[in-house]
């Protein structure tokens, strides 16, 4: 049942994608737009985020005041961020590409983020590639696994089905071995919200000595 579960979601970035923000919303009992804030704050240069979706982060990203890019490998998602940039009269940058090979220069980036990824985000090419595009000081950011902390009976609900799927639970510091083999200087933090504690990685490009 697991497999299962897993395998949906991943058809919710392509053939299913039409119904992601109904599933989203429903799965994480209204939550999913409120954990993705998390990721949300104000940086000096260009920000790129992996795996876009629909394009909701984008469009909040910008009106906070960024410059943003974003990347998706799935056509059906990047038509979906496409049509809610015209809707919104945004101007953020749309790229079909995947992770592991970044169609950008070197020391571009001031920020990397990912809202709830894949498996993608911890391959090694995923996080060298980060590490190549970001300037020095700049941030690869991931909003990973969440605890739903809320106790109504739909909170915990959604909370046995993202255990089940392996998308909630606590910290790992073992985390932290991927990004740091890629040269990354590695914080884990928590941002708590009203019913739910979300956990976010930190990795930060420091120059070489």
């Amino acid at each position: 049942m697991r497999a299962i579960l897993t395998l949906f979601f991943r058809y919710l970035y392509t053939t299913l994608a039409w119904s992601y923000d109904a599933v989203a919303w429903l799965s994480s009992m209204g939550q999913w737009r409120t954990w993705q804030t998390a990721a949300l704050c104000i940086y000096p240069g260009p920000v790129l985020e992996l795996g876009h979706g629909p394009g909701h982060v984008l469009l909040d990203l910008e009106n906070a005041g960024n410059q943003v890019i974003g990347l998706d490998p799935s056509p059906q998602m990047s038509a979906m961020a496409n049509r809610r940039r015209k809707q919104a009269g945004a101007s953020f940058a749309l790229v079909r590409a995947r992770a592991q090979q970044l169609p950008f220069a070197e020391d571009f980036f001031c920020a990397v983020i990912a809202t709830f990824p894949t498996e993608f985000i911890l391959a090694e090419e995923t996080l060298n590639e980060c590490f190549r595009v970001l300037i020095t000081g700049g941030e690869l950011i991931v909003i990973g696994l969440h605890e739903i902390t809320g106790k109504g009976v739909f909170d915990r609900f959604a909370s046995l089905l993202y255990r089940f799927t392996g998308q909630s639970g606590e910290q790992d510091p073992n985390w932290r071995t991927p990004l740091e083999n890629s040269g990354f200087t590695v914080s884990l933090e928590s941002v708590d919200q009203p019913r739910a504690r979300i956990h976010r990685l930190r990795g930060v490009k420091h120059r070489a000595d």
